[in-house]
């Protein structure tokens, strides 16, 4: 793949993790229009496993809050390739069946690559590949809130579902998985406070 990018030089990548509900899309979003530069969006969402070879039924009893849930391998070559300043096909995932739709999304890489997601400081080797690293951490009422509201609206589920999984899964998969990677972060934020709070913090630490 030859080099394709709207970038200056190499892009700067920085890694946004968090529990679900903490505000990581919210402040992605935010610094996109913030950062000394043209910056991109990157959501460990579009990495999830294809399950197209399940059944629905099992397919609804994987833990999407578990890091084996995420195809970390593919979300590495990506990275590196637009660490190299190499554009890439993104996969688009669908939440409703959990499956990867036929179509892929082109990203070209820009000054910043702003990566996003529950597991984005999980893995060593794409730690290695940020520039800054940061967690958002948010108590847990306030997640829930958020993720009420969040899967309601976007992938139409029922509240007595969402808390279920929360209290089953999410939680418990936080404090196990996503929780310790906020040892790896250069920048801890506070998810319950306004935005442009933590998009102030997070350009003073550039």
């Amino acid at each position: 793949m030859q080099p394709h990018s709207n970038a200056k030089g190499p892009p700067r990548l920085i890694g946004l993790a968090g529990p679900s509900g903490a505000g990581k899309t919210t402040l992605a979003r935010a610094l996109q229009t913030r950062l000394p530069g043209p910056a991109t969006v990157l959501s460990l969402d579009a990495y999830y496993r294809d399950l197209a070879g399940l059944s629905a039924a099992a397919r609804g009893r994987v833990n999407f809050d578990a890091p084996e849930a995420v195809d970390h391998q593919r979300l590495a070559a990506d990275l590196r390739q637009l660490a190299a300043g190499h554009r890439v096909e993104i996969p688009v995932y669908d939440f409703v069946t959990h499956t990867r739709q036929a179509n892929q999304h082109s990203l070209t890489p820009t000054d910043f690559l702003l990566v996003e997601g529950l597991f984005a400081l999980y893995w060593p080797a794409i730690n290695a590949l940020y520039h800054l690293r940061l967690f958002v951490a948010a108590a847990t009422a306030l997640c829930l809130e958020r993720r009420l509201a969040r899967d309601r609206i976007e992938r139409g589920r029922s509240p007595a579902s969402i808390r279920t999984q929360y209290q089953e899964q999410v939680r418990p998969m936080y404090r196990r998985h996503i929780q310790p990677t906020a040892r790896y972060a250069d920048l801890i934020l506070d998810g319950s406070t306004p935005t442009e709070e933590q998009v102030a913090a997070v350009l003073n630490a550039l």
